[in-house]
């Protein structure tokens, strides 16, 4: 029987000490043996996450959802911001491989950090309803609701129209066969949903997540 526990929250304030009680907090829970489903909060939670889950699966796979590649070196000045995560994940060598799936917001300069990193790239207009990524453990899944079209998901910050399906997005957790040792669900924005729309879908995508990460024995998280 798999368990999963209710590790709290992380107190938030000036960034720097913020990333760094998100990097200790989350490797008390890897070294623990036990895995990490993460909900933000903004997509820059993901680097302090992955400083600390590298050190426990040194070259994972991250398979990244999301409309925006998040590539940039810096977003007005600060290399950190929700735009810069992967820049820097992949700057410190934290990653074997990077996934990214349902981009529709690329430009010349995040082009040039994927041919750099040599990213993987698996852009919305590509994405059929039977995608199947195929991985090779262990994977860590980060996932943006913005990869979402707003149809599906209002409650967000940074709509982009065109994205995918409840179902499509569904359909490619679901067929993740490589073992999860660790996720993240960011950028629920409450204060744009409408009528708990993306509430309801963030309940329904955690619960998925889970169902994918206990699957194996002794998945607990």
């Amino acid at each position: 029987m798999h368990e999963v526990q209710d590790a709290g929250d992380i107190e938030c304030g000036e960034p720097a000490a913020t990333r760094a009680a998100i990097e200790e907090a989350i490797g008390t829970i890897v070294t623990a043996g036990r895995r990490s489903l993460s909900l933000g909060g903004d997509h820059s939670i993901t680097y302090p996450i992955m400083r600390a889950v590298a050190r426990r699966w040194p070259g994972v796979t991250l398979l990244h959802f999301d409309a925006h590649p998040d590539l940039y070196d810096a977003l007005d000045g600060d290399r950190f911001s929700h735009a810069c995560p992967f820049a820097r994940i992949l700057e410190e060598g934290l990653v074997s491989r990077l996934v990214q799936v349902g981009i529709r917001t690329m430009n010349g300069k995040q082009s040039v950090q994927v041919e750099r990193h040599g990213v993987e790239v698996i852009r919305m207009r590509d994405w059929m309803d039977d995608l199947a990524v195929s991985l090779e453990g262990p994977v860590y899944v980060s996932l943006d609701l913005d990869v979402l079209d707003p149809a599906f998901a209002p409650g967000i910050s940074h709509p982009e129209p065109g994205g995918a399906s409840v179902r499509q997005l569904l359909n490619a957790v679901q067929q993740l066969e490589a073992p999860i040792v660790g996720a993240d669900l960011v950028e629920y924005n409450p204060r744009n949903d409408l009528r708990n729309l993306t509430g309801m879908v963030c309940a329904k995508l955690v619960k998925e997540l889970l169902d994918r990460m206990t699957r194996e024995t002794g998945g607990n998280c």
